[in-house]
């Protein structure tokens, strides 16, 4: 091995393990919800806010971490990130009720905000042309075994101690990662700007007033006021749009959406990840809640959905470098939504009947995010590389808000009739969301 490719062996493996704990930290929630929402006797509604208010937080910081990056160094922040992520962790394990466990995933949201797009960021600034989709198809596959850790490990620990051990987890790895990093990422830097904290400021507010009003919504109480925070937070998006067409050094170049595969590919993986967030916020509870399997047992049984992510993903990467990224981002969209529009068809019947639409959903994922994520930051020069993977990602998170929120929103339009129809409901609402984004996946220009 020459000193260049084990170089480069340490970046990818490093800058994955990032974006390895931000997604692990979202998945490993899920299998312990039902454990969740048992000790702190609340509902699914309030439940989605352990998920969500991470989400949120992430896409609502993250251009902020970017552009703190490419000010300060990208592998600086990425440090700062892990370790406020870590300290978030240990807030998590120690809360006593929903409110507390609420703000503590807010402080993990601010860790990860910067984890995964400065992790990004540092990949693909480091890897030679010719090798970033391959690379960024190992990330995202690494990055994917959350996706099978996540939930397995989650069910173990709540099966054999406590939920909140699944956040004591976090604190080694992230102290381990921290030591590594300092030694073998190299630093990088972007364009230096100013931070404009009246942009952080709407666009804080745009988003996760937005999703707050939606999410209450789905009770009708209080509809004025909920229309009232709606209204605004629709304004403060508009009024960031107009101050970033306005300013020399915008926080979110308007000039990139010019470019339609950036567009499309950014819509198509909100799309991707809307579809995606808000089945696994409901399928570990409809697994323990009707075939009345244990947590560990609901793990185990996501395993066809998410054990192909780590075995498709690195081919999936390869196949956007020989044959182009709009083929494989449109077939893997496809793959998704029918997946889980069979699993709407098969929701009565016994579990044998799910593992082939798990297996062809999570095929679909492990395509489809590889391409897109090389789309979105082939679209613009090298120097935007930060800014482009923050707006991706962005888009990743705010849609995964999103779509567990319209999921919570159609679960309440259908439970009436018993959990398994109200399930059933979400899947196609899913289904269809990841249909969607092939009208946008189409718009990207074929390159290979």
């Amino acid at each position: 091995m020459t000193g260049e490719t084990h170089r480069l062996k340490w970046i990818l493996g490093l800058t994955s393990l990032g974006f390895f704990m931000a997604m692990m930290d979202a998945m490993i929630v899920t299998t312990a919800s039902t454990a969740i929402r048992t000790d702190f006797q609340i509902s699914v509604g309030t439940l989605q806010w352990a998920l969500n208010a991470y989400n949120i937080t992430i896409a609502a910081i993250l251009l902020v971490g970017v552009a703190l990056g490419e000010r300060w160094g990208r592998r600086c922040v990425y440090l700062w990130g892990i370790l406020i992520f870590t300290i978030g962790s240990v807030f998590c394990a120690l809360a006593t009720n929903i409110s507390w466990l609420i703000l503590a995933r807010i402080v993990e949201g601010l860790g990860a905000s910067v984890m995964t797009p400065m992790s990004m960021a540092i990949l693909t600034n480091a890897m030679p042309a010719n090798q970033r989709g391959r690379a960024l198809g190992i990330w995202s596959g690494i990055g994917g075994l959350a996706l099978i850790v996540g939930p397995s490990l989650g069910g173990f620990i709540v099966a054999q101690l406590t939920w909140q051990w699944i956040f004591w987890i976090n604190v080694p790895v992230g102290l381990l990662g921290i030591l590594l990093a300092q030694h073998y990422l190299p630093e990088s830097r972007g364009q230096r700007e100013p931070i404009n904290l009246l942009d952080n400021a709407l666009i804080i507010m745009a988003m996760a007033g937005i999703i707050w009003a939606l999410s209450v919504a789905t009770t009708g109480d209080k509809l004025d006021f909920v229309l009232g925070i709606g209204g605004l937070s629709i304004g403060a998006a508009g009024w960031f749009l107009i101050r970033q067409a306005r300013e020399a050094l915008p926080m979110v170049p308007l000039t990139l959406f010019h470019e339609a595969t950036f567009t499309g590919g950014n819509l198509a993986t909100a799309c991707l990840y809307g579809s995606m967030y808000g089945v696994v916020f409901f399928l570990p509870q409809y697994l323990q809640a009707e075939p009345r399997a244990t947590a560990l047992t609901a793990g185990l049984e996501l395993l066809p959905w998410t054990g192909t992510l780590v075995l498709v993903a690195p081919f999936a990467g390869r196949a956007v470098d020989r044959f182009g990224e709009r083929g494989v981002a449109t077939l893997g969209l496809l793959f998704q939504g029918l997946g889980y529009l069979l699993l709407a068809s098969f929701v009565h019947q016994t579990y044998v009947w799910l593992v082939l639409p798990l297996m062809l959903a999570g095929i679909g994922l492990s395509m489809a995010g590889p391409a897109l994520q090389k789309a979105v930051l082939g679209a613009v020069p090298n120097v935007m590389i930060g800014k482009a993977s923050g707006i991706y990602n962005v888009f990743r998170l705010l849609g995964g808000a999103l779509g567990t929120t319209i999921s919570v929103m159609i679960f309440y339009q259908f439970h009436q009739l018993g959990f398994v129809s109200g399930f059933q409901a979400i899947m196609i609402g899913a289904g269809v969301i990841s249909l969607l984004g092939m009208v946008w996946s189409a718009r990207l220009n074929e390159r290979a």
